[in-house]
C-alpha cells in the first residue's frame, strides 16, 4: 500500500511540475494599449480597435471615452497612464499636452467633422425645421435643447462658436442668446453623446452634436451652412469670428479636426505607433468615413520631425503651423 501511495504522489508531483509552464504559455498576458479619446469617437474607435486586435494578436486595446479636455487633464493633472490621446479639437493637444512638463511632442489630424443639431419626429417643430429657419424653431418657447459642457468638451464650445457665428451670418445678434436660453444647465452633460437616449425618449427636442453622431445613430439633423458649422478648413479665417467664453478662456472658432498623439513615456510605445499607423491607413480611414467623418489625404501633422520615423512617411506638415 505504501509503495502504491508513493508512486501516486510521485506521479502527481510530475504532473504539477509540468502544469505551471503549460499554464504560463497559455495565459500569457496581452499587451494592454490604453487610449483616452473624445466621446464622439466611441463608435468608430471600437470598430478600429477590433480590427487592430485582429491584425495584431496579443494586444488588448483599452479605450476610455469622455470630453477631450477632461481626457487630457486626466493625463496632465491626475497623472493617469495612457499610451494615446485622441481629441475632437486638435488645439487641445498643444494647449494641455505640450505645456511643461511636456506629455506629448506632436499630433496628427486624422478626421474632420461638423457641428449641428439633431432631432426626432417627436421634437417640437420637427415638421417645419430646415436649414434656413432652424434658429427660430430652436428659440421657440418650450423647446428643450441638450448640449455638452463648453468648459470640458469641444462640442460644447463649438456649439457656442457656431451660434455666435450665426449672429453674424444671419445678421441677428439675438440668435445665440435665444437658442441657449432653451439649453439650461440641467440639459448640459460632460459629453453630448450621453444625452442621445434622452433625445430618443422625447425628453429633449434637439441636441447639439456632431454630424458623424447623427449618421451613426440614424438621427435627423439640420444641414447648416458651412460658414457656421465649422466643417470647412477653407473657412478658417471666417470661423475665428465665432467666440465661446469658457472657464478656460475665450476660444475662437476653428475647423473641427480630430487629432491623435502618443503620450510621452508610453509603456507600449511600439504598439501605440502601430495603432496610429493603422488609424491613418486605409482600414482605419474607411471606418472613420463609414461613421460620418471627413477624411484627410494625407493626414496633417504638427512637429512631424518628432514623430516615429515610420509615421513620418504617412503625413504632411500642417498648413500654416
Amino acid at each position: 500500500m505504501r509503495v502504491a501511495a508513493t508512486s501516486s504522489i510521485s506521479a502527481l508531483i510530475c504532473v504539477l511540475a509540468v502544469l505551471p509552464a503549460t499554464n504560463a504559455a497559455s495565459a500569457a498576458e496581452p499587451t494592454k494599449l490604453t487610449i483616452f479619446a473624445a466621446g464622439t469617437l466611441a463608435v468608430p474607435f471600437r470598430e478600429v480597435d477590433a480590427l487592430f486586435e485582429k491584425k495584431y494578436q496579443g494586444v488588448k486595446v483599452q479605450p476610455q471615452f469622455g470630453g477631450s479636455v477632461k481626457m487630457a487633464k486626466q493625463i496632465t493633472e491626475l497623472h493617469q497612464d495612457a499610451d494615446l490621446l485622441a481629441v475632437a479639437d486638435y488645439s487641445v493637444i498643444p494647449k494641455y499636452m505640450f505645456a511643461q512638463p511636456a506629455h506629448a511632442a506632436w499630433y496628427v489630424g486624422f478626421a474632420r467633422n461638423a457641428i449641428t443639431f439633431v432631432y426626432t419626429d417627436k421634437s417640437k417643430g420637427a415638421k417645419d425645421i430646415n436649414g434656413k429657419n432652424w434658429y427660430t424653431v430652436l428659440a421657440q418657447k418650450g423647446v428643450e435643447i441638450g448640449r455638452s459642457n463648453p468648459d470640458t468638451d469641444p462640442s460644447g464650445y463649438q456649439t457656442v462658436q457656431m451660434l455666435n457665428l450665426a449672429n453674424t451670418f444671419y445678421n441677428d445678434a439675438k440668435i445665440e442668446d435665444a437658442v441657449l436660453a432653451n439649453a439650461p444647465l440641467s440639459n448640459v452633460r460632460d459629453t453630448e453623446t450621453s444625452l442621445i437616449s434622452a433625445l430618443q425618449l422625447g425628453q429633449l427636442d434637439y441636441l447639439a452634436i456632431y454630424r458623424s453622431d447623427a449618421l451613426q445613430h440614424h438621427l435627423k439633423f439640420i444641414e447648416m451652412p458651412n460658414k457656421i458649422d465649422l466643417s470647412d478648413p477653407a473657412q478658417s479665417a471666417y470661423y475665428q469670428q465665432g467666440v465661446a467664453h469658457t472657464k478656460n478662456g475665450d476660444l475662437k472658432g476653428k475647423p473641427i479636426v480630430y487629432a491623435i498623439t502618443m503620450v510621452t513615456g508610453s509603456k507600449n510605445a511600439d504598439m501605440a505607433e502601430k495603432y496610429v499607423a493603422f488609424l491613418l491607413g486605409p482600414e482605419g480611414q474607411a471606418v472613420m468615413k463609414k461613421n460620418g467623418f471627413g477624411e484627410f489625404k494625407p493626414a496633417y501633422a504638427v512637429n512631424s520631425n518628432a514623430m516615429p520615423a515610420s509615421l513620418q512617411t504617412l503625413v504632411e506638415p500642417w498648413p500654416g503651423q
